[in-house]
């Protein structure tokens, strides 16, 4: 099968990209320096030029694959509802070329707000409520409704794993810098996670599926307290762990206050998927995110 990637250097992608080509798909990435391009062909997949604004290329990228993996994103928070802006639009632009046709596009989306004080299922729609800026959802079911077969992939709270620069990476950098392992309030509020490598392998047996779901979850850990989290690097740094208010987190605040546990049972029966790696509080006593 020949996929076109994008992000296919990031986090996510990267991996996705992997384990693509090592059951034989055909790769193509988008990448938007020489060093990410050297970086991606060394892998063993084909380089592309460009970013998510260069909507004529995404839209010949996508013509030319038998399935598209939309993972980019960009992750500046300080311009959160511009970047889900131009999320949308390339999502919208992506599928505008998929019509009528059974080659599929997986839209990556995450599990924030999906289900607050509960636990999320497969079943449970995104909020379309005025204020939330990611779109994700909202422009894959907008292409179902056209004829495009867009399927979700929601990423748990925390994708986790060697080379992991995102929440808990955050987590560590702010507990070194400030002297103590926080948590806010009474850290009660949990967090799903999964590893980035189980994550990789449910994009690629979601794309291999003949009638792929509309949604699936990419969830190992269904629920972890944000508490424990906080011991754990305490424990691994040497730090007290203790309760701190929203404004020691700065803008990590919003997502160390969030709750948001998820189930993954709907996905883990339709493809057959069982996540291997080590769950994320292992991952981090065993794993290098101190050795950074």
């Amino acid at each position: 099968m020949k996929v076109f990637v994008t992000g296919a250097t990031g986090w996510v992608g990267s991996a996705v990209v992997a384990e693509l080509i090592h059951f034989g798909h055909q790769v193509t990435g988008l990448v938007r320096s020489s060093d990410k391009a050297a970086a991606l062909t060394a892998s063993g997949a084909a380089a592309l030029h460009g970013a998510l604004d260069d909507l004529d290329l995404l839209r010949r990228a996508a013509s030319e694959a038998d399935a598209v993996v939309h993972t980019a994103f960009n992750h500046d928070f300080s311009r959160f509802a511009q970047s889900a802006q131009q999320d949308r639009i390339a999502i919208e632009t992506l599928g505008s070329v998929l019509k009528g046709t059974p080659r599929p596009l997986l839209v990556t989306a995450g599990l924030a707000h999906i289900a607050p004080g509960r636990v999320a299922t497969e079943q449970d729609v995104a909020p379309a409520e005025l204020g939330y800026p990611r779109q994700s959802e909202a422009a894959a079911n907008a292409l179902t409704a056209q004829g495009v077969w867009a399927c979700i992939v929601r990423l748990a709270a925390s994708v986790h794993g060697s080379g992991d620069h995102g929440f808990i990476a955050a987590m560590i950098a702010l507990a070194r810098e400030k002297g103590v392992s926080a948590y806010l309030g009474d850290g009660q509020n949990r967090w799903a996670s999964v590893h980035c490598s189980d994550a990789a392998r449910l994009y690629r047996l979601a794309l291999e599926q003949a009638h792929p779901e509309p949604i699936y979850h990419a969830v190992a850990d269904e629920s972890i307290c944000c508490k424990d989290i906080a011991g754990v690097i305490g424990e691994q740094l040497g730090l007290p762990v203790e309760s701190r208010e929203r404004e020691h987190f700065g803008w990590l605040a919003n997502f160390l206050g969030a709750d948001m546990p998820a189930s993954s049972v709907h996905t883990r029966a339709g493809l057959g998927w069982t996540p291997c790696w080590p769950d994320l509080l292992s991952d981090l006593r065993q794993g290098d995110y101190f050795a950074r």
